[in-house]
């Protein structure tokens, strides 16, 4: 009986127990032609290849730079079909837990405050969001739009004055659970609008004359699950039926030609869209709250990470938006302005053909809805990092970051209507 109960502890250890990583690498090729974009394709097959960029196997093509990750057990094997086939490669991380525990590489300041140069975790993020409110009454309002299948709430933080007739800007960070450093600009820019106010001149203009509505976790249970079980946890996660898989990628889940990508359709990929279009609490959550407030929300700003991109619709087709001159234009100069401050390079363009087609986003989503301006950042780095960009630079990528949104948010107010 004693051994059972043994038994049945140690399992029960073993179920909680981190994943970790140790000697994983995340390698990069780049396939010539369409052969060799074969031959990454056919590993994908046989290997379990978690793809970073582009984030599945069918998007893989000639001239394209691909990043995956792949286990110790299987990196000689993979290395080693590359070689066969001519196809250099590099590995961009040679130990990813290493990577992962070096992530954490600024000291705490003062023990007890939010510290905007630190990931913060879920409970740091919801006390910050209370300690926001405290702070600034006559400017931020907390609303709790929904809660997740593990009954966590879904925050927004409205951002302005109380009159919810003045154009809008609706902003969310964190729909992809990994992409840590998107979360932290959220809380970065709430901090940075409300400490400004009244002593930069741009950001008083602002939030004199809009409102901004801003989610700093779209998927809070992956969000949680990425720092207590996995870091490289990318969806949300609710139970699949018929499948052991768990999680849908929130953003292959809007009502937007949702069932359009094949990869998309399995439970287990990451990039799966879930059983119907909104199926999922934050996706229903969020599309309800846009919905009700889309008299005033004249923009909609995700982010995401990494790759350093300014995207805008579409993604499920090659044709150009009815606007497209406009989005290109804006993400122009966002991408110039931004620039500025460290000489950060973005490209910019529509998702089809400047990353790769997706089905089912957030940004066509609410183009299609009538929000003819809506932008998707690829934030920091271009690869060395990826994921896992180090706390050292998220100030930098926050305030390269806020120039552009700044940059949109003016615009938006002089030439909406």
């Amino acid at each position: 009986m004693r051994s059972l109960l043994l038994v049945g502890l140690i399992a029960a250890a073993l179920a909680t127990a981190p994943v970790r990583f140790d000697r994983e690498k995340v390698l990069r090729v780049k396939p010539k032609e369409e052969e060799q974009a074969n031959v990454i394709k056919d590993l994908a097959k046989t290997n379990k290849l978690d793809f970073w960029y582009p984030d599945a196997t069918h998007h893989v093509a000639a001239n394209m730079t691909v990043d995956f990750r792949v286990s110790e057990k299987e990196s000689h094997a993979i290395q080693s079909a590359l070689d066969q086939n001519k196809m250099h490669h590099e590995i961009l991380i040679h130990d990813l837990q290493e990577e992962i525990e070096k992530q954490f590489d600024v000291k705490q300041d003062i023990p007890g405050r939010h510290s905007y140069a630190k990931y913060n975790n879920w409970d740091k993020i919801v006390a910050w969001t209370e300690k926001m409110v405290h702070k600034h009454p006559e400017m931020v309002s907390r609303i709790k739009i929904g809660t997740t299948v593990e009954d966590n709430p879904l925050y927004v933080l409205k951002i302005g004055k109380k009159d919810d007739s003045r154009k809008a800007i609706f902003m969310d960070c964190g729909i992809h659970a990994r992409e840590w450093v998107s979360p932290a600009f959220c809380q970065w820019f709430v901090y940075q609008a409300t400490k400004t106010y009244g002593k930069n001149k741009i950001m008083t203009k602002l939030l004199d004359r809009m409102n901004f509505y801003v989610l700093p976790v779209f998927n809070v249970d992956g969000y949680i699950w990425s720092w207590t079980q996995n870091r490289m946890w990318r969806k949300n996660r609710s139970r699949n039926q018929k499948s052991r898989c768990i999680g849908t990628d929130l953003n292959r889940n809007f009502n937007t030609s949702w069932n359009s990508l094949p990869d998309t359709k399995h439970p287990c990929k990451e990039i799966y869209r879930g059983p119907a279009p909104e199926s999922e609490r934050e996706t229903k959550a969020v599309t309800d709250f846009i919905r009700s407030h889309l008299k005033s929300i004249k923009a909609y700003i995700t982010f995401h990470s990494y790759s350093q991109m300014l995207l805008f619709p579409f993604g499920y087709t090659s044709e150009p938006p009815p606007n497209h001159e406009d989005l290109d234009k804006v993400a122009k100069i966002s991408t110039d302005v931004l620039s500025t401050r460290y000489e950060t390079h973005y490209i910019y363009g529509s998702t089809a053909s400047t990353i790769y087609p997706t089905s089912g986003s957030s940004l066509d989503w609410a183009y299609n809805l009538g929000i003819k301006h809506t932008f998707a950042f690829e934030l920091r780095d271009k690869g060395k990092f990826g994921f896992l960009l180090p706390e050292s630079q998220i100030k930098s990528t926050c305030k390269e970051t806020m120039i552009a949104v700044k940059f949109i948010a003016k615009y938006i107010l002089k030439h909406t209507s």
